[in-house]
């Protein structure tokens, strides 16, 4: 598919039809409408659905849904949430906008770039619809960003949340932390560490850039650490290469406030008899 249809939306797809009215619409009957199969909006919320049902009551579809044309029937490309209020209102009929593509690829790729850009998708739907284009049409993350009208960077910091544990993801779906508390959370450097700061932002209430400064203080803290880990003092590295030089075996030898270990090594029985003549001054190891 071309970028500039991308570019332009399903406005540039739409064509006139026979009987349409003077907004470009049909009415078309609810039961032959299909859902879209590739529908990222996964969840809607209850309330909001009702006050919407409430509202087509009073006053109809304001806005109509948009349909592709299939063989007699139709198939949902946007406005899911509104066909579901207008079969709940009872409605019969409902206004749609119906366009034409060239392909089932593109019909798909519209799809997914319209429930973006119109829907009000939580940020895992967003991202998890990112992916599909990028993955199953080829897209990269610049054509994606260009399609849906975004910065190449909020595709690739959206793309990003997939990497969350599924636990803090579905957190993020239903809305009890936000996609900045996530991003804060991939600042970690293990899943371990990732649960860790998600449990933390949870007891604790934080704000994102609250989660943000523990993550920063945590790495800073394990860099640390590590970094001392892999200093050996002086000292014991002389120590070391003397038991080494003693025993003729290699030697482990740590050493942390007054306690430690010597860990010394040996590859086959002669060895071992030998290293234990050398330790304990016996050749009787019976």
């Amino acid at each position: 598919m071309s970028s500039n249809r991308l570019g332009k939306g399903l406005e540039a797809l739409i064509r006139p039809r026979e009987g349409a009215s003077n907004t470009g619409t049909l009415k078309i009957n609810i039961n032959i409408i299909s859902p879209n199969p590739n529908q990222p909006r996964q969840q809607f919320d209850e309330v909001a659905l009702q006050e919407l049902v409430a509202s087509i009551k009073q006053k109809g579809i304001l806005t109509p849904i948009t349909v592709l044309e299939d063989k007699g029937s139709f198939i949902l490309i946007a406005g899911e949430r509104r066909l579901r209020a207008a079969k709940l209102a009872g409605l019969k009929e409902i206004p749609a906008y119906i366009i034409e593509v060239a392909n089932d690829a593109e019909m798909m790729e519209m799809a997914l770039i319209e429930n973006i850009q119109r829907e009000n998708l939580n940020p895992i739907e967003e991202a998890e619809a990112y992916a599909v284009l990028n993955s199953n049409y080829s897209l990269s993350q610049e054509a994606v960003a260009k399609s849906v009208g975004k910065k190449r960077v909020t595709v690739t910091n959206s793309l990003r949340l997939l990497k969350l544990p599924n636990e803090i993801k579905e957190n993020i779906r239903k809305g009890q932390i936000s996609a900045g508390h996530g991003r804060a959370i991939l600042m970690m450097k293990t899943t371990q560490a990732m649960v860790k700061l998600w449990q933390q932002i949870i007891k604790e209430n934080l704000s994102v850039r609250g989660a943000e400064t523990f993550a920063k203080s945590y790495t800073s803290r394990k860099s640390e650490v590590s970094r001392r880990k892999k200093e050996i003092d002086p000292r014991i590295k002389h120590l070391e290469d003397e038991l080494i030089s003693a025993l003729g075996t290699k030697v482990k030898l740590t050493y942390h406030k007054g306690s430690g270990k010597i860990i010394v090594n040996y590859f086959s029985d002669d060895d071992f008899e030998r290293i234990f003549s050398l330790l304990t001054k016996s050749k009787d190891i019976s």
